[in-house]
């Protein structure tokens, strides 16, 4: 296991540094060719390592590869943990990267930085496997700002676009506020577990449950939930939860292939998996639990109505991700981790397969990303409208496909957790599912049915995508549809997870759901009589009303509630508040301490200033020396009276 997991992280990485540095000896199609090779290496060996963990029964590995350095006791490690979480982890992360891999090909053959591309969405997927499979808070923190890093530079990637480069510093930014706060809570498990390796903490985290500090104003704060509250503000940033979300839609900026890769299977998937491997400390902290909860529900309620005014085919795709994440935090929340990784994994594939198909209109329409400009689609590209559209019922939880088994799962687990803020968490996602269906099915009606809306030039040569592009979109759709059916039995209700996962007797709402789990198609039955699924059906049916039989009604409403349509279309104000406190507030503060602290205080007074005042004092001393011998008599006479003075007293 040591061996294998050590070829599975560094293939890609190996992949990443021949095309980065070595681009132009190997050409276009070696920097493809090596990438993914190194991917589909990682890929085949994490599916022998699911196998072994998995189905043999293999024992998890836990070991160290590289002592980097021992303080007080204390080491620094390269170490890996592989048991049932991970070994799932690497297969979902290594299998949507692959497919990112080929469709890029397709995306980016006539990109002038083709090799740089493949060369960063390599080492995407190496930062990623750092950080999944890592074994103590160290090497996390590294797989961490890794990602962090690369996401930055994808964003980025057209770094002639002044708009990409705003969007890159954006995410860099507000990524670095979650990352403090993330730092601060390792710092304080180094500081009261004296370990950073991941056994130890939790083997001890159970000792620590009632040990308090004084944190501010003599307050008495539990270490737990100082702990994990510090930890999941690292997670509200990576996983773009409220408000420090506000970075993910601009992330639109980069290539559509990376737009794919960071929301479906790598970045913002991190802080979700790292509460989930952290269960061992959030079940020792009701008031963490209680934060996550709310602020999950929050994200996926109020950035899903965003989605329903935006006209950009892959902003909707964004925002219905950063809904999406907050269901996923509120499965966290309600400690239901098991439910909150198997929505991250139904959610990796059918929202890759979104934002692959919507590169696929985005390619036939010539860079057109205009919903509004499109129409009619269904009949020049068949393979992506039938692929679309079987990611846009997974994404809404049709019953059968893939996202119904994990949307409902996190439903019905709120609806019976205990925890505080469980009731309006439950509220807003079940609010949450009409909304997914309506901005879902908006943009899925406009994009591939009604009335054609492009130009003359841009209808003429519409045609499917080539099949570099479309066979990943088969390849994604096939688990869109069938991966939530087969997984969860095991993933959800079995014993998958093993002691990978930690829930309380107190907090396990899944063993409640498991005694009223018979089968799949007992649980579909189910969904029909529960209210999420006709919340869906009606979110479609509205968005059919709205925008093809009735298409003027959607102007009627945006007229009638202007204040309302605004509030949307500004995101609720968050990137003006953003803009004018922290942006021009942060510019005030260095003009201001400019103008009075380097110019008046440093130049001014203490430069300038010193220089003056010598000035001014040599002009005083030289006239003292005026030459009379009667002078400097009475100058000896002065000083001996201040010498006697001072010997006296």
């Amino acid at each position: 296991m040591h061996t294998l997991s050590l070829v599975i992280v560094l293939a890609p990485l190996i992949g990443a540094i021949i095309a980065g540095l070595f681009g132009k000896v190997v050409g276009r199609a070696g920097a493809h060719s090596v990438t993914i090779l190194g991917v589909s290496i990682s890929f085949l060996l994490s599916l022998v390592v699911f196998k072994q963990i998995v189905f043999d029964g293999v024992d998890p590995y836990n070991g160290s590869v590289y002592t980097w350095l021992v303080s007080d006791g204390v080491k620094f490690e390269v170490g890996f943990l592989v048991d049932e979480l991970t070994a799932l982890m690497m297969v979902v992360v290594t299998f949507v990267s692959l497919m990112v891999h080929i469709y890029t090909i397709g995306y980016m053959r006539d990109d002038p930085g083709y090799q740089r591309f493949f060369s960063y969405i390599s080492l995407f997927t190496f930062s990623m496997l750092m950080l999944v499979m890592a074994n103590n808070f160290m090497q996390l923190f590294f797989g961490w700002e890794a990602v962090g890093l690369v996401s930055y530079l994808l964003i980025g990637f057209w770094y002639q676009k002044e708009s990409a480069i705003y969007a890159n510093l954006k995410a860099f930014l507000v990524n670095r506020v979650g990352d403090l706060g993330f730092l601060l809570g390792i710092a304080a498990v180094l500081m009261f577990f004296n370990t950073l390796d991941y056994a130890e903490v939790f083997r001890l985290a159970p000792s620590m449950e009632h040990v308090t500090v004084e944190f501010a104003m003599n307050e008495q704060w539990s270490i737990m939930t100082l702990i994990c509250i510090l930890l999941f503000i690292g997670a509200m940033g990576k996983s773009a939860q409220v408000p420090l979300h506000v970075w993910l839609p601009d992330s639109m900026e980069g290539p559509t292939p990376i737009s794919a890769l960071i929301h479906a299977a790598t970045m913002v998937t991190a802080g979700v998996y790292m509460v989930a491997r952290m269960s061992p400390l959030y079940e020792l902290s009701e008031t963490a639990l209680s934060f996550v909860i709310v602020i999950g529900a929050v994200t996926a309620l109020f950035m899903g109505l965003l989605g329903i005014v935006q006209n950009d085919i892959k902003r909707v795709i964004a925002y219905s991700t950063l809904s999406q994440l907050g269901y996923m935090v509120v499965a966290l929340g309600a400690s239901a981790y098991a439910t909150g990784i198997f929505h991250l994994m139904t959610h990796a594939f059918f929202k890759a397969l979104l934002f692959l198909a919507a590169g696929s209109v985005i390619i036939a329409m010539h860079h057109e990303q205009n919903i509004t400009k499109m129409g009619g689609l269904k009949k020049y590209m068949p393979i992506t409208y039938w692929t679309f559209l079987i990611g846009a019922l997974a994404l809404i939880g049709f019953p059968g496909f893939a996202g119904f088994f994990s949307k409902d799962s996190i439903i019905e687990a709120v609806k019976i957790s205990t925890v505080s803020g469980a009731g309006f968490a439950y509220a807003a996602v079940l609010v949450g599912v009409f909304i997914t269906a309506l901005y879902t099915f908006r943009m899925f009606f406009l994009v591939f049915h009604g009335k054609e809306r492009m130009d003359e030039h841009t209808r003429e040569h519409l045609h499917e995508s080539p099949p570099v592009v479309t066979v990943p979109l088969i390849l994604l759709a096939i688990p869109s549809v069938i991966i939530g059916a087969l997984a969860i039995g095991p993933l959800q209700f079995g014993s998958f997870f093993g002691d990978a996962i930690h829930v309380l007797p107190i907090h396990d709402v899944l063993e409640v759901l498991q005694s009223e789990y018979h089968g799949v198609f007992s649980f579909m039955l189910h969904g029909f009589m529960a209210p999420a699924v006709w919340l869906s059906l009606l979110g479609v049916g509205v968005a059919w009303f709205v925008y093809l039989k009735r298409p003027e009604l959607a102007g009627d409403i945006k007229e009638r509630f202007p204040g309302i349509y605004n509030l949307l279309d500004r995101k609720y104000g968050a990137d003006d508040f953003n803009d004018v406190v922290f942006a021009e507030g942060g510019r005030g503060v260095g003009r201001f301490l400019w103008r009075f602290g380097d110019i008046k205080l440093i130049d001014g007074v203490m430069v300038n200033g010193t220089a003056f005042g010598i000035g001014k004092l040599a002009g005083i001393v030289r006239r003292v020396q005026s030459g009379f011998l009667y002078h400097y008599a009475f100058a000896m006479i002065i000083g001996l009276l201040v010498l006697l003075t001072w010997f006296v007293f």
